[in-house]
């Protein structure tokens, strides 16, 4: 082992001034002043130095990057928690608003089932006192033959002046005849049934130069319109060579009711007499909203109208209620449809089985009065007034006459 010399040639190098050998010693005092650059020597301590600088600032640079990823890991945590408990929270929100949504709607549903319950049950109360009437009216027809047969006498004398009556009248006549009857018997239970409605001529000419006949319509306390109906009235004298059907009517009476705004049509008709199919309450379903009736149903029509525009009128403000107060009722409106449709339905089957039901006691008065007519065929006066009225039937006789009506009543 030995000493050996060298010199600096400059900041990153030294040179060696003899063979060396591992083990060899360098002496750094060998080497001379004239060797030494002090410039070189200052620039290799700042290179050293910065080198551990550098070092020291990756150092921490890296402790900082750490420390920023432990930081957000655990404001990362932190949030994640926080959203959990918030989530929490909502969930049971809607939890106790869905809650609060079905105890609402079974609750609506339940008021909406029994008002129908009970409209069903004061329905049915009135037809079994209608039936009982009829009843009434026909235990008397048996048992009062004495009676009947001047009734018989009555109806062929006014048979043979409604006759002659009709023989100078002309079809607008009977049209205007059908229009006051009607009137006569909207205004006889209007103060009662329906003291905010306005039943009368429809006078106003549209655009297109067409009428009606008459418009109902009826508003509340505020003024919102509750229903509105269009009336076309058609009556028809036996004798005209011309034979309309209650079809030929329909398109022209659904524009007067789009032109004049009504949400209802409906034709009041003695047309097509020997059609059975318009006896009843009849849906004519090729147009919106429109019906068919004989005179006898005028009222009951209007009562129906009216009641179903009430509820539907109830729902809809109910409805409107819930929505007010940012609630999703999309499926409870679907549920209220459904029960307005099952309510018109059962509420259509009462209607037909009324109608079926009167219609069938009619014919029952009407057998009884053929068979009373059997009885007295021996007596010649008799048997000429059957013979006048052999196409016409009691109830025919007296659909146009309220006075003749009237005393058959009593």
């Amino acid at each position: 082992m030995k000493t050996i010399k060298i010199s600096i040639q400059d900041e990153n190098t030294l040179i060696l001034q003899e063979d060396g050998h591992k083990g060899d010693l360098i002496d750094l005092k060998s080497i001379h002043d004239v060797d030494i650059d002090r410039s070189t020597i200052h620039n290799v301590v700042n290179s050293i130095k910065m080198d551990k600088f550098n070092e020291e600032v990756e150092k921490v640079k890296e402790a900082i990057k750490r420390e920023s990823k432990l930081e957000v890991q655990l404001k990362e945590q932190e949030i994640i928690s926080k959203s959990k408990v918030d989530i929490s929270k909502k969930e049971q929100e809607i939890v106790a608003l869905n809650s609060k949504i079905e105890t609402i709607a079974k609750q609506i549903e339940s008021n909406a089932k029994l008002k129908a319950m009970e409209e069903k049950q004061k329905i049915e109360e009135e037809f079994r006192q209608k039936l009982s009437a009829k009843d009434t009216e026909i235990s008397e027809i048996r048992h009062k033959k004495e009676l009947e047969e001047e009734k018989v006498r009555s109806a062929e004398t006014a048979l043979v002046s409604f006759k002659e009556m009709r023989s100078k009248m002309s079809t607008k006549m009977f049209g205007e005849s059908l229009e006051l009857h009607c009137e006569n018997e909207f205004n006889k239970i209007r103060p009662i049934a329906f003291p905010n409605a306005v039943f009368g001529k429809d006078n106003a000419i549209s655009e297109t130069g067409s009428k009606g006949d008459y418009v109902y319509r009826e508003h509340d306390k505020n003024g919102n319109e509750i229903l509105s109906i269009m009336f076309e009235m058609k009556n028809e004298e036996d004798k005209t060579a011309t034979k309309h059907k209650n079809k030929d009517f329909f398109k022209e009476l659904d524009k007067d009711r789009k032109e004049k705004g009504c949400e209802f049509a409906v034709l009041v008709s003695l047309l097509e007499k020997d059609n059975e199919y318009y006896d009843d309450i009849v849906t004519v379903h090729e147009y919106l909203n429109m019906y068919s009736i004989r005179p006898q149903h005028f009222i009951t029509i209007i009562g129906f109208l009216r009641q179903g525009s009430m509820k539907s009128r109830e729902l809809q403000q109910q409805i409107k209620a819930l929505k007010n107060q940012n609630i999703d009722i999309t499926n409870f409106e679907n549920n209220i449809n459904e029960f307005k449709d099952a309510f018109a339905r059962n509420y259509n089957l009462a209607s037909d089985q009324f109608a079926k039901a009167i219609d069938e006691i009619d014919k029952t008065i009407d057998h009884l009065s053929k068979v009373k007519e059997n009885l007295l065929k021996s007596d010649n006066n008799l048997r000429l007034a059957n013979n006048k009225a052999t196409d016409i039937s009691i109830k025919r006789l007296t659909a146009n006459s309220p006075s003749v009506a009237k005393k058959f009543g009593k």
